[in-house]
């Protein structure tokens, strides 16, 4: 089952864009007076100041040329693209290793493409906030009366642009056509929209899940209400303006930008990976260079202004890179389509993007006027594209921008009984509820443990070493990582821990915990031995029939006990098969997300068909030979066997309903 942990974990990762939302009203009441004022208090001024080196394009060029190139090489990486802006200039731009390997073409950070992924939002974003700005569009107004198609309701609330711009309109996240290759399998943005409404799981307001279809949905209202499509539109009112002149969302490319691209790969000593199509492009489908994406940082750092050309107003600008909301205090909020990524006691904004083949992050230092962006084009070996974004960021900051504060810390008895009130099974916010990957979020549940000290144990979370964190609590109910900058924190309620996160990601998404009944604590460890037991069932068949027909040995019962008996067997063989067979389709899906198009859709039909027949016809053979056994007066034996197939059954059947293997329909 470790393919199902790590396909949620992958999952999660990948449908992020990254790494890294939030909303209009307050939903996160305080941990509790104290809480919120130690929380406040979490840090204490230090006498004397720490202070960095000056930030200035001799000494960031030389230390990212000490820095870089061994990074792209150990992690196994292509290249890099990376631009440093600061007091209303392009402080440096700088190009690492390859945009194609086998042709040995370097980076150019003027002209040569990267896919920034969901850092791609922002310029969506920024889209939204000018028609706002402009009277065109209300970001507390019902998205409906924008669109020509409806979007269901949950508890009578309607979804707002504000919920869409935090992250919490209450969507599940959604899987098929998602990235691709093949502008054949590209849809318009209305169809795709329109074909892939995903369920709503939270209603609106209430809880940060991250969502690429509700960013497409955005997009399209952009093009409703400017009658312009949303490509022509970023071109004209956000690119041209910007002097973003390699900058597009166009899939494939234009003619003249294609020689431009960089090659995407898995591994840089790996196959290249084929251009992606990213389905709700308004999400995350751009091209551009760094030095284009430095001069949109520098826009937003100057309050929507570059060299004149003015995007927003400094009123719009400042109400997206302002308007918080917290969720569990004091973590990284979401701001309007910003997200926090406050490091060293600085006001840090950002983004962060993922493809297959691209990872790439956006932070500005807002009080400092300093932006980074950089975009790499490979994930590397064992995600190292994801620890050098993180370990890239947090080290310039610690070089440029040191912190001049020192943690609080929570008495061992006090700390030991909170990180006992965390322990459990907890659900992600973000996940795809309501198709067959619910049984990935599943098997990925996140468990929480104490350790032998009384220390808060999340094996998930890991640091670069790829070791646990060790989290120290600094206040009640906030942790750091002994050994850096993450913070974890959760909400109380009523002497109750009922959600939590984690620096990196709370702006949107949050763990709750699991309801009982969907809990793999105790469901996954009887679903283990559910299989155990149908395989044994299955192959006593036909060891059982080689050992009759050796001694010549009868079997036992006749007439409708023999067909009952065979029956199960089957059927418990079938049950196997049929989960072995959702494990390939899953697997297909994660190891090409090509599959992710209609191209699997009659197996997918066959499995949801076949689960049927199968999972409920074994509940009902089992249970007649169950019942035959008990009637013609077996040993204890063969009804204590036939009793356990049939919780077997049972088990198997239960979970194909709840995690919906047992479900119609292709949209996922």
């Amino acid at each position: 089952m470790k393919f199902w942990h790590r396909a949620a974990l992958a999952l999660t990762a990948l449908m992020a864009g990254a790494t890294a939302s939030a909303q209009d009203t307050p939903v996160a009441a305080p941990l509790t007076p104290a809480a919120s004022e130690s929380a406040a208090a979490a840090t204490r001024v230090v006498p004397g100041a720490i202070t960095g080196r000056a930030l200035t394009k001799q000494d960031v060029d030389a230390w990212l040329d000490g820095y870089v190139p061994y990074a792209l090489r150990s992690g196994d990486v292509a290249g890099m693209g990376i631009t440093v802006v600061k007091d209303g200039q392009i402080l440096t731009a700088r190009g690492y290793g390859y945009a194609d390997v086998a042709k040995r073409s370097p980076v150019d950070p003027a002209t040569t493409l990267f896919r920034p992924g969901s850092v791609s939002k922002l310029i969506t974003w920024t889209a939204v906030m000018q028609l706002v700005e402009a009277g065109k569009l209300d970001l507390d107004r019902d998205v409906n009366d924008y669109l020509d198609f409806k979007i269901k309701p949950y508890e009578g609330k309607p979804v707002t642009l504000r919920h869409i711009l935090t992250h919490t309109g209450g969507f599940a996240e959604t899987l098929k056509f998602l990235i691709f290759s093949g502008a054949e399998n590209q849809k318009a943005l209305g169809d795709y929209l329109k074909g892939s409404q995903p369920k709503r799981i939270f209603a609106p307001g209430t809880t940060p899940a991250y969502s690429n279809w509700a960013t497409a949905l955005a997009g399209y209202i952009v093009e409703r209400q400017s009658g312009m499509s949303f490509d022509d539109y970023v071109e004209q009112r956000i690119f041209q303006p910007l002097g973003m002149r390699d900058s597009t969302f166009r899939q494939p490319l234009p003619a003249r930008l294609a020689p431009q691209m960089a090659t995407g790969y898995g591994r840089a000593s790996g196959d290249p990976i084929e251009f992606e199509i990213v389905g709700p492009a308004p999400a995350g489908s751009m091209s551009s260079p760094a030095t284009d994406m430095a001069r949109f940082m520098l826009a937003h750092l100057q309050g929507g202004e570059l060299n004149g050309a003015r995007i927003l107003s400094a009123a719009t600008a400042r109400q997206m890179h302002t308007t918080a909301l917290s969720i569990i205090p004091p973590l990284n909020r979401m701001e309007l389509g910003f997200f926090e990524t406050n490091i060293n006691g600085r006001q840090v904004i950002a983004h962060l993007g993922d493809t297959q083949a691209f990872h790439t992050s956006l932070h500005l230092f807002m009080e400092e006027g300093v932006g980074l962006y950089f975009s790499v084009n490979s994930g590397g070996k064992e995600g190292a594209a994801g620890t050098i974004r993180a370990a890239l960021f947090q080290d310039f900051a610690d070089r440029y921008f040191p912190d001049a504060t020192s943690d609080g810390r929570v008495d061992a008895k006090t700390a030991a009984a909170h990180a006992r009130m965390m322990v459990g099974t907890w659900e992600n916010s973000r996940r795809t509820d309501g198709s067959f990957l619910d049984i990935a979020g599943f098997v990925g549940q996140t468990k929480i443990a104490v350790g032998p000290k009384g220390e808060l144990v999340i094996p998930d979370l890991k640091d670069a070493s790829g070791m646990p964190r060790k989290w120290v609590e600094i206040a009640p109910f906030v942790w750091r990582d002994a050994f850096g900058h993450e913070r974890l924190a959760a909400k109380v309620v009523d002497g109750e821990v009922v959600r939590w996160s984690f620096d990196m990601v709370s702006p949107f998404m949050v763990f709750e915990r699991a309801p009982v009944g969907r809990s793999s604590a105790w469901l996954l460890p009887l679903l283990y031995v559910a299989l155990g037991v149908l395989a044994l069932t299955f192959l006593h068949w036909p060891a059982s029939w080689y050992v009759r027909r050796r001694y010549r040995a009868e079997l036992g019962v006749a007439g409708p006990a023999r067909r009952a008996y065979r029956l199960t067997r089957g059927f418990a063989g079938a049950s196997l098969l049929v989960l072995v067979g959702w494990l390939t389709f899953v697997t297909m899906l994660f190891a090409d997300l090509n599959n992710t198009t209609d191209a699997l859709d009659p197996w997918l039909i066959l499995l949801q068909l076949l689960s049927v027949v199968v999972f409920v016809g074994a509940v009902a053979v089992s249970g007649w030979n169950l019942w035959l056994s008990w009637r013609d007066g077996r040993r204890w034996p063969s009804k204590l066997w036939n009793a356990l197939v049939f919780v077997a059954s049972l088990v198997v059947l239960y979970v194909a309903l709840t995690f919906n293997l047992i479900s119609f329909g292709t949209q996922y």
